[in-house]
């Protein structure tokens, strides 16, 4: 899974406020980017989904380029997301994924049995998804205009295994951690393919032009911190070293982590996202010296008027005190009933208030 060669930083953009706090360096102002942040709550969005469906626009490298740049022409953000999906990989290993409107991915066919994780594939990223790589290299020439990296990104093995078993979300993952428990060779089997696909396919978008990678985690605070320990550290660790040797920042990202904080920090990524629960000094105080961090506004703040939602601004922003390092962001994607008011005018005070500090 190792890379055989590093890729060669783009100068211009090695100097930006985002890859320099990732680096854990200090920076002209706190960078900033929101999850999730091409995405409903913007009108130029539904207009393109309008009729079309999920799969379509992330298979259609002009219209993932398109729903990309969307927000970097419409907020003074530092980074830019790919628009994509954590599921992306799993039709391409066999399953059939589909996006209910008004319920979300659901996969017809999931997984429930050792047979069936045997059967699933390992392919090639390069094959199976070109779509993705030839997006970012759409991408690249304005983003490169503008000085903005592009942050490419998967989900966790954990949290897709999840998906894949469930066939969709799920509150209290019955299913998931059946497998886990009741058959945990083939529970690693699983793993290991994801961590396998994940990697490489983080090697594409890198190659391609990503200037970082997040890894999204979204689930794994549904485990305990044994289970964490012992079913999900080995193998996102595995992917987290694969990818390392690219040389670019890579971001872990998971929601209600508090209590696995320490194990995170293990990972040794340069950035740690922390959702809204765990107030950021806090977690800070769990992670590695140099260990940049990420977050973590309540996203439901965006909906809140001015007066409180600049106070939690100002809030998060205490907390990280101006230590080099601090990403600002909001702790899980931005809600479709988002005002898009709300999000430009974030962006503009997070920048006038920590500019020439």
């Amino acid at each position: 899974m190792r890379p055989s060669v590093k890729v060669e930083p783009n100068p211009a953009l090695e100097a930006s406020a985002f890859l320099k706090a990732a680096r854990g360096e200090k920076a002209a102002h706190t960078p900033l980017w929101f999850m999730r942040q091409a995405g409903r709550y913007m009108p130029e969005y539904r207009a393109i989904r309008a009729d079309r469906s999920m799969l379509e626009c992330i298979r259609t490298p002009e219209l993932a380029a398109e729903i990309t740049l969307q927000p970097i022409r419409a907020f003074d953000v530092d980074a830019a997301i790919l628009f994509n999906d954590i599921l992306t990989p799993l039709p391409v290993m066999g399953l059939d994924l589909d996006f209910v409107k008004g319920a979300g991915p659901r996969i017809s066919n999931p997984l429930r049995s050792t047979r069936a994780v045997d059967l699933l594939g390992v392919p090639a990223a390069r094959e199976s998804m070109p779509y993705t790589a030839e997006a970012i290299r759409l991408l690249k020439p304005e983003l490169d205009r503008r000085g903005i990296p592009l942050i490419g990104f998967v989900g966790a093995p954990f949290t897709l295994a999840s998906y894949a078993i469930e066939g969709g979300g799920s509150r209290n993952y019955e299913y998931t951690k059946q497998m886990m428990y009741a058959e945990p060779a083939a529970w690693f089997r699983l793993m290991d393919k994801l961590a396998t696909v994940q990697a490489d396919y983080l090697g594409e978008q890198i190659k391609a032009g990503a200037a970082a990678v997040q890894i999204f985690d979204s689930w794994a605070g549904a485990l305990s911190r044994y289970d964490y320990q012992t079913f999900v550290w080995p193998a996102t660790q595995r992917l987290i070293e694969a990818v390392k040797p690219y040389g670019v920042p890579v971001i872990y990202f998971g929601t209600d982590t508090g209590h696995l904080l320490e194990d995170i920090a293990k990972y040794e990524t340069d950035v740690v996202g922390v959702d809204w629960r765990t107030p950021l000094d806090t977690a800070w105080a769990q992670l590695n010296p140099g260990q940049a961090i990420q977050g973590n506004l309540d996203p439901l703040l965006l909906a809140a008027p001015w007066r409180e939602l600049k106070h939690q601004v100002d809030r998060v922003l205490d907390e990280a005190n101006g230590r080099p390092g601090h990403i600002f962001n909001i702790g899980h994607g931005i809600l479709p009933t988002t005002p898009m008011d709300n999000v430009r005018r974030v962006a503009e005070y997070v920048h006038e208030r920590t500019a020439n500090r």
